[in-house]
């Protein structure tokens, strides 16, 4: 099934709005694959509203929302040069974070958001666009391959006291 979005940027007066949303995805996402007392240790830090709005303030960083028929349905986190969780490279942009919620999987709206990802990368010239993947997260590997993207590293990402390890996945765009 294929559902058109509207992609919104998120303005800093939406951190509420961006909050909820990202931790109804994060938790609907990941919260029963994790030990609680870890999750928890990690998301009271990871969402809070002064840390998204330092985030939303960043001048290399943007946040976009997924609209359907003026629905918040998913959203995307794209970080350019000093932004950047790794390599801070001027000719790239980092997929941080893109989610869509949990009733709203299948209508292609990751997709969409990737795409758009892609596009903005190509408006700016830039060689490359990467993220980071759960190794765990088989369906979202599957998905980024589709898209082109291929893994080049890894990297150790910490739920609470869990030491994880995310893909890092690139896709060439020149």
């Amino acid at each position: 099934m294929f559902t058109s979005i509207t992609i919104q940027i998120v303005n800093p007066s939406d951190v509420d709005e961006l909050l909820s949303l990202s931790k109804t995805t994060f938790y609907d996402a990941f919260e029963r694959l994790n030990n609680p007392d870890d999750f928890e240790a990690y998301t009271s830090v990871a969402f809070t509203h002064d840390r998204l709005l330092s985030e939303l303030t960043n001048p290399h960083s943007a946040f976009y929302f997924a609209l359907i028929d003026d629905k918040k349905v998913g959203y995307i986190k794209l970080n350019y040069a000093s932004a950047q969780t790794e390599f801070r490279d001027e000719n790239a942009v980092e997929v941080e974070r893109i989610y869509v919620l949990a009733n709203q999987q299948g209508k292609r709206i990751g997709k969409q958001m990737i795409d758009f990802a892609i596009s903005k990368a190509v408006e700016a010239k830039l060689q490359y666009i990467w993220l980071g993947v759960w190794e765990h997260n088989h369906s979202a590997i599957r998905f980024y391959e589709r898209e082109g993207f291929k893994q080049f590293s890894g990297h150790e990402f910490w739920v609470g006291n869990d030491k994880q390890i995310d893909l890092l996945m690139k896709k060439e765009l020149v």
